[in-house]
């Protein structure tokens, strides 16, 4: 060959589309393909595939597998005269090397491929019965499908069909495939098909008419007995048939397989019968079916057997499919799965998940299936088994913008015009998008992208997704305001009644007064209604989330009021996607957080902080700062504590709003810890809030009584779980006052300005207040409520050497000065430290001391009529059993072990886990028992707004303490389940540590 023939040779093919022109013109120079080479028509064909190289090499194969050269030649000749079958050959070879293998292997079904008629463009499943009719075993059977899979492909990827013509041909091979199967299956055992009915109900896309080119077939199989026959015996027959139908299906053989048939969406899943009689099905529906379960019988389509059974069995679950809707969470369920769907996908292809990813096929599906299940209880008109078809009767009905329907309907032909020319390729089951360029390429142009088909597909899918992903959430909700809101003529409206209905399959319990609050927020053409009818969609559906939606509507509405007239507010939840996130979670999750937030509305600043920045507590010594600012610009006592409270007000808003957005979406995650940090983060800035709120409090009555300086040095010192920095939300603040007269000071002068500090300090935090409380309880000091309420330094040294009791001891572990005179406060942990680190630990009769006392402690205490097992505090595996056990060890180590001296619990068994005092086994039961008591202790707070000890008994304030600690909708029993066994577990350690020596 010249030079100059190579080289034009090579241009030409170029031009035509081939990314590797050299291995191309090398083939063609072989023996067979010279007409090729020489024929430009064959060459413009080439180069209108998906893949020239690839089509060419296909095509090479199937030439050189023709029996002898008579048939090459008429394969050639045909190719060259006939258009049509020029284009679907050529079109199959350049998008599908599994269907090249093929014809490689069966050199004359490309003739399967010659016949152009109008009855050949839209065969259904008689004409593909006829064609796998001859087969007489699995083999031929896999031999004859794909035959038919070959002719489908090429009118797909010439367009002679579209996407749903497409999916609806291969259901529809699916359904006369699997009546194949069966019949061979009934061939083979008569005696088992003369004694039972089978039908075969397809489910899921083939029952939806929607199927993949390689997908998993889903079944269910209902059986009876012929008249006369014994039922045991029949439906064991009928099993008999239906395993061998669905290995006939599912085995690999020398021709591969065919796809597996999964009978997993039968009642019980893979644990119960393979065939149940329809009786025995309604009566699993009526009784223990789930929720998806009646989503997933949207698509039963009787495809096989006995069509007439299987008519009645679609006939008998019909009404149950449109009774779902009213199923207690029935949406939340729906909105769970699909969230579990998207968790379970590998962190590394997430971006690449066409399917079960955001933005991807399964948000289209889930979306329609809602709104069918939700309406089509009374609009018979939503019931179709297919997306787009619903899609359609959803936008005919009014239940979605027809604007919508078509930009969804678009994306959802894009994405699944995707998933097929992927899956075609090799007839693989996948859903994810190649990586390689080489790959892309080809995907690009099978879907007509030709200018640059890697950046053209690459850009389509993304816009595609972000449509998605968009009306995804906009779907359920928009129609709602639509109902309510003042539309131009022509725009959609749903009912009232329908509106309600979708109201009620949220969660709302007043759908009225919902309906109420969405028209006061959304109505009319201001800009702030315009802006509240963009973000009430999403926020919405963040309040279906929660325990209670209603609730959080309603302080939407009171937040919204107060708020409206701010010009930053709506703007805040509009362009910051996480405040109006974060506003909905907070304002649904309780009665503490709104509570703080209507007397501060300013406060939602805090949740659009940049990345989240502004729920960041705030250190001590800043907090500190801020109140005795303004504590200094405050005329006298009153007003002083007031603008302190304002501070605390605002940073327990902080504190909560920090603690129930971590808390939330943990389900289905290990969130120990988690759990953990938040309960350190919420001790720790309510400990600080407290500490620098008496701070404030103590300079303002100083500065009253005696101006800058009183005539003695005053300290308070936290106790208890304050000293720990352990607060809850609801926790009392214990402290001990101590006090030392000033240089040249008269000694019962200086006693009575401190205690007259303490009255006073008492009497202004007792104001009336509408917000949390915080009471200042001094009853572990020396003689307890006998005693007096503030001593001098050297009285509490005279008292501990002469008087005090173990129990004392031990309630000093965790004093730490909060406030005052810090030199004081120093001067008197080291005036403790000998008596709660004892040189050389505890005498046994001070721990049979110890153990006695929470002996009675557990049996004088408990409130009467609280189950023991629930109750966090003094309940067996709860805060008491988990601290005290900790105490005893600081008590008998804390000599010797220094990480011992700390007022923290979680420190101080971390140290004693550190220095082999306490296995690590034991130290993690311990700290999640520990943990769990004060989440719940603290969600109780949160949601009632009152402090509580234990679980509520309102199941709507349970379930909101379960979403807190991390439950959805429904799982309020496994909540109370798990923190039973997390109890349990830890009072197993607590015998072996603290009641045995």
């Amino acid at each position: 060959m010249t030079p100059g023939r190579r080289s034009s040779t090579f241009t030409r093919l170029l031009r035509h589309g081939f990314t590797d022109a050299s291995a191309a013109e090398r083939l063609l120079e072989t023996a067979g393909l010279g007409a090729v080479r020489d024929d430009p028509v064959l060459l413009d064909a080439l180069g209108a595939t998906a893949d020239p190289d690839l089509a060419l090499h296909g095509l090479a194969r199937l030439l050189e597998a023709q029996p002898d050269p008579t048939a090459r030649r008429e394969l050639l000749d045909t190719l060259t005269g006939s258009k049509p079958l020029r284009d679907r050959l050529l079109g199959v070879l350049g998008a599908s090397t599994a269907l090249a293998d093929h014809l490689a292997r069966h050199a004359g079904d490309w003739q399967a491929l010659v016949t152009y008629e109008p009855r050949d463009l839209h065969p259904g499943v008689e004409e593909f019965e006829r064609g796998l009719a001859e087969a007489p075993d699995p083999v031929s059977l896999r031999v004859a499908y794909r035959r038919c899979l070959l002719s489908i492909a090429a009118r797909d990827v010439c367009g002679t069909i579209d996407l749903a013509e497409t999916a609806a041909e291969l259901a529809d091979l699916a359904t006369a495939t699997l009546r194949r199967a069966l019949a061979l299956a009934s061939d083979a055992a008569p005696d088992d098909a003369a004694l039972c009915r089978l039908a075969v109900i397809a489910m899921g896309k083939c029952g939806g008419n929607e199927l993949n080119y390689v997908s998993d077939v889903d079944v269910i199989f209902v059986g009876e007995a012929v008249e006369g026959a014994d039922e045991a015996k029949a439906l064991r027959a009928a099993g008999r048939l239906a395993s061998h139908m669905m290995r006939i299906c599912s085995e690999t053989t020398v021709e591969g397989s065919i796809w597996p048939v999964d009978a997993n969406l039968r009642p019980e899943g893979r644990n119960g019968p393979l065939v149940r009689t329809l009786s025995s099905h309604l009566a699993y529906y009526q009784r223990w079916a789930k929720t998806w379960e009646f989503q997933a019988l949207l698509k039963a389509r009787p495809v096989a057997g006995d069509l007439e059974l299987g008519a009645d069995y679609v006939d008998a679950v019909g009404p149950l499919v449109w009774q779902a809707a009213e199923r207690e969470n029935f949406v939340a369920d729906v909105q769970k799965m699909r969230r579990r769907v998207v968790e379970n996908i590998p962190v590394a292809e997430v971006e690449r998940e066409l399917k079960l990813g955001p933005g991807g096929l399964r948000d289209v599906e889930f979306a329609v299936q809602l709104l069918q299940l939700v309406h089509g209880r009374t609009d018979a008109s939503l019931r179709s088994g297919s997306t787009l078809g619903a899609l359609r009767e959803l936008a005919a009905g009014g239940y979605v913008g027809r604007a919508d329907a078509t930009q969804l309907a678009d994306a959802y032909r894009f994405l699944r015009s995707m998933e097929h020319r992927i899956q075609l390729y090799r007839l693989r089951r996948t859903h994810l998008v190649p990586e390689d360029e080489a790959d892309q390429r080809r995907l690009g142009r099978s879907l007509g992208l030709r200018a640059d088909p890697v950046a053209e597909l690459n850009r389509e899918w993304k816009r595609h997704a972000a449509v998605v992903r968009r009306l995804h959430e906009k779907l359920f909700y928009r129609p709602l305001l639509d109902a309510v809101a003042q539309l131009a003529p022509g725009e959609v409206r749903l009912s009232p009644e329908a509106a309600r209905e979708r109201l009620v399959a949220l969660g709302y319990a007043d759908p009225a007064a919902a309906l109420r609050h969405l028209e006061a927020l959304a109505s009319g053409v201001t800009r702030k209604a315009a802006i509240q009818r963009t973000l009430l969609p999403v926020l919405l559906g963040w309040f279906a989330d929660s325990a209670d939606p209603d609730a959080g509507l309603l302080n939407f509405r009171k937040v919204s009021d107060a708020l409206g007239k701010t010009p930053w507010y709506l703007r805040l939840l509009r362009d910051e996607g996480a405040a109006a996130e974060n506003l909905a979670r907070v304002l649904s999750a309780g009665r503490l957080a709104p509570d703080l937030l209507m007397r501060a509305p300013e406060a939602v600043a805090l949740l659009g902080d940049g990345d989240g920045g502004g729920l960041e507590p705030r250190l001590r010594p800043h907090l500190e700062q801020e109140i005795l600012a303004a504590v200094g610009r405050a005329d006298d006592g009153e007003q002083a504590v007031a603008a302190a409270r304002g501070v605390r007000r605002r940073e327990l808003f902080r504190t909560a709003a920090a603690d129930i957005v971590g808390s939330y979406g943990t389900e289905a995650q290990t969130v120990e810890a988690n759990q953990g940090a938040l309960v350190d983060l919420v001790g720790g800035a309510v400990s600080d809030l407290t500490a620098a709120t008496l701070a404030g409090t103590l300079r303002a009555v100083v500065r009253d009584g005696w101006g800058d300086t009183l005539p003695t040095r005053f300290a308070m010192i936290g106790m208890g779980r304050f000293g720990g920095h352990e607060l809850g939300y609801g926790s009392d603040a214990d402290v001990l006052f101590v006090h030392e007269p000033q240089d040249g000071a008269d000694e019962r002068e200086a006693s009575d300005a401190a205690n007259r500090v303490v009255s006073e300090m008492r009497r202004l935090l007792q104001l009336p207040s509408a917000d949390p409380p915080l009471l200042i309880d001094a009853d572990l000091r020396p003689e307890g409520k006998s005693g007096p309420l503030v001593r001098t330094l050297k009285s509490y040294e005279a008292y501990y050497r002469r008087w005090s009791l173990v129990w004392e001891s031990q309630a000093l572990l965790r004093a730490e000065p909060v406030a005052g005179d810090e030199e004081l406060g120093r001067r008197f942990v080291e005036l403790i430290d000998p008596l709660r680190y004892p040189e050389r630990g505890l005498g046994d009769e001070a721990v049979r001391e110890i153990r006695r006392l929470k002996a009675r402690m557990e049996s004088e205490r408990l409130p009467r009529g609280a189950d023991p097992k629930l109750h966090t505090k003094i309940g067996p595996g709860g805060l008491s059993d988990v601290e005290w056990t900790v105490q005893l060890l600081q008590l008998r180590h804390g000599w010797e072990v220094p990480g011992l001296r700390t007022t923290r619990t979680r420190a101080a068994l971390r140290a004693a886990r550190e220095a082999g005092l306490i296995s690590a086994e034991d130290t993690a039961t311990l700290d999640e028992a520990w943990v769990l008591a004060t989440r719940v202790r603290n969600a109780v707070m949160l949601v009632r707004g009152r402090a509580g000890d234990t679980f509520p008994s309102h199941s709507r304030e349970l379930a909101a303490v379960g979403r807190y600690l991390g439950y959805g909708p429904g799982h309020a029993g496994d909540m109370l389940d798990a923190y039973r066994r997390t109890a349990r577990r830890a009072r197993a350690v607590v015998e072996s540590l603290f009641y045995q020596d």
